[in-house]
């Protein structure tokens, strides 16, 4: 094809895209007109721009961020690699997300057995970190990882701490009951006091739905529940199948005698 400008209209049917997009990619700044007419502001393209112009078509199809877009265009090696990995991840949750409502459709609602116990103060290692609410699980065994590197063979109780609120940024703690300081630790004590206890058996993504279940508990009895979740998690995760696995869960309560 010659190098001759195109009118849009004519640009469009060569992309195989409507004008609307045409002016929409412009606005946005992703692809520009090669001429816009000063007198009449019709927009020109040059064929050679045709490639772009379905790049961009075919990366929005595939719900490709403007944003990741403009930097493939500018060359930016690497940038659909990070999109795809945002994708992947999106998609887990998603099915996991499908696996708790399939549990909820063909179990109900969970009503675990809840019961107030008296627990002791701790003394533990803990190992600390940042995730988003999409990231609780992948940042979880992170950090689980690097605790069992500092500490070896846990003494005691395997502890995770969650705030019972879920923000942008969720602090995670992983605690291991130990009577020594472990280096690349922090020593810490985990309060004593009433805790609501209930039995979750199931995969850990699943976890929420027995979380829930123990705060409606508290709730219906007049309970204020104190401070973070705890999971005490009693499998191990590399022998045990995962709708096998067990965990207890606890919330301290403020006003429990």
């Amino acid at each position: 094809m010659n190098e001759g400008h195109l009118p849009i209209g004519r640009f469009a049917r060569l992309c195989r895209l409507s004008v609307k997009q045409l002016r929409h990619y412009d606005e946005l700044g992703l692809l520009a007109p090669d001429r816009v007419d000063p007198d009449t502001g019709y927009r020109y393209y040059l064929p050679r721009q045709a490639r772009a112009a379905m790049l961009i078509a075919m990366l929005r199809s595939l719900d490709v961020p403007l944003r990741s877009i403009a930097r493939v265009l500018d060359g930016e090696t690497g940038v659909l690699d990070g999109v795809r990995d945002r994708m992947r991840a999106d998609l887990a949750r998603r099915e996991r997300n499908v696996a708790a409502l399939q549990r909820i459709l063909s179990d109900g609602m969970p009503r675990p057995e809840v019961t107030v116990v008296r627990e002791p103060a701790r003394r533990v290692a803990v190992v600390r970190d940042i995730a988003s609410p999409e990231g609780i699980g992948a940042v979880t065994s992170a950090c689980m990882a690097r605790l069992m590197a500092a500490v070896g063979p846990p003494e005691g109780l395997l502890i995770g701490l969650f705030p019972l609120d879920l923000t942008q940024e969720v602090p995670v703690t992983v605690a291991a009951e130990t009577s020594r300081d472990v280096p690349g630790t922090s020593p810490d004590v985990l309060p004593g006091g009433s805790y609501a206890s209930a039995t979750h058996v199931g995969p850990y993504d699943q976890i929420s739905l027995t979380g829930h279940a123990l705060l409606a508990w508290a709730g219906e009895r007049g309970h204020t529940p104190a401070g973070p979740l705890r999971e005490v998690y009693v499998s191990d995760p590399a022998t045990t199948p995962p709708d096998r696995l067990v965990t207890h869960l606890m919330i301290k309560l403020e006003d429990a005698g």
